[in-house]
């Protein structure tokens, strides 16, 4: 008999029929209940086994953050909901295991719950769990999560390892902190792609950056410790122009590339069409050292955005293994790719 499992999905709202699209896997059935823009309850019947492989093998591009609901809790308005919500969250801490860490995040997905605050439903339940289990909290970096969604009367609760999730931040919406010296909002983008797909930057080589103006990856690039070939035909930020360690060829990149230079970082911020970026992401591939990595975004247009997203990801597979992809909780309307060279002995088949 198949299993009937729920859980809460978050994606951008104009991308969230393909992120549901993109989980069902051959789903014998499927119903889903908007809780907020970009925010569904969903329920499937499926075998939980199959459909967690699947997920695992076929990651989703467009899904930025997946919730179980294991319980479903009416609330009154009172404080007494809080009371509840901490006894079910007793309850799933008992399938928390030992010496892994946990924390508690909580959405409040409209303001009918006014009475509650995501602070006090956190600080609450995660000082009942840890003082029940003895398990260690860490709420940047929790190895488990217990989640909380309350909308309307409801308030939905699961358990689930961070990496089920796909975000150890609530709802995927991870936010950063305006730095001292900041150029440009983009350097979010670089900073959540950094965190989300795990990769530490290379303490060598060179970096390029296509498409630097005014340079946001740059400035992170060089706060690395790389010395960067930015490219752009713009102007790049002053702080930049004056920096030893940042060469600046304002022309563009099709005019430099290919070329004999060798970097262990290319990045790629274009404003162009995502399978013409792509195009040139390939076209700079012999310029990436073994060992180095790539980060580019795909800017998608209004219609048809994910058949482009996945002919773009289809035209980098052809020179590069595609490490992860996802529309990030700062990208709009495009999608983050991080890549790695092909092994010589795999591109040559």
């Amino acid at each position: 008999m198949l299993d009937t499992y729920r859980f809460i999905i978050t994606a951008a709202p104009e991308s969230i029929a393909t992120a549901l699209d993109e989980i069902k896997y051959g789903s014998h059935n499927i119903t889903t209940n908007e809780l907020a823009a970009g925010v569904v309850l969903v329920a499937l019947e499926q075998f939980l086994d199959d459909w967690t492989v699947s997920l695992a093998a076929r990651p989703p591009v467009f899904v930025r953050h997946i919730a179980p609901v294991h319980r479903e809790l009416v609330l009154d308005g009172t404080a007494v909901d809080l009371d509840r919500l901490e006894r079910v969250a007793l309850g799933l801490g008992e399938h928390l295991a030992p010496a892994r860490s946990f924390a508690i995040q909580t959405r409040l997905l409209d303001e009918v719950n006014a009475h509650l605050t995501r602070f006090e439903i956190n600080e609450r339940l995660a000082m009942a769990v840890q003082k029940a289990t003895s398990i260690p909290l860490n709420v940047p970096q929790p190895e488990a999560v217990i989640s909380v969604a309350l909308a309307g009367d409801r308030a939905y609760l699961g358990v689930s390892p961070v990496a089920f999730n796909r975000s150890a931040w609530a709802g995927g919406a991870q936010r950063f902190a305006r730095e001292q010296g900041q150029i440009s909002r983009a350097e979010f983008k670089l900073l959540e792609a950094q965190d989300v797909f795990d990769f530490r930057w290379p303490d060598w080589g060179q970096a390029l950056d296509m498409g630097a103006a005014p340079g946001g990856w740059t400035r992170i690039l060089r706060r690395e410790g790389l010395p960067v070939v930015a490219i752009d035909p713009a102007e790049l930020d002053p702080r930049l122009v004056r920096d030893p360690g940042v060469r600046h060829l304002q022309t563009l990149i099709q005019r430099f590339l290919p070329t004999a230079e060798r970097f262990s970082v290319i990045v790629n911020d274009l404003r162009m069409d995502a399978r013409d970026s792509a195009w040139v992401m390939c076209e700079a591939a012999p310029a990436l050292e073994a060992g180095g990595i790539g980060v580019m975004t795909l800017k998608l247009p209004h219609e048809r955005s994910a058949n482009v997203a996945y002919h773009a990801l289809s035209i980098l597979r052809k020179t590069y293994h595609v490490v992860g992809a996802r529309q990030l909780f700062h990208n709009r309307s495009e999608v983050t790719v991080v890549l790695r060279p092909l092994d010589q002995k795999a591109a040559r088949k």
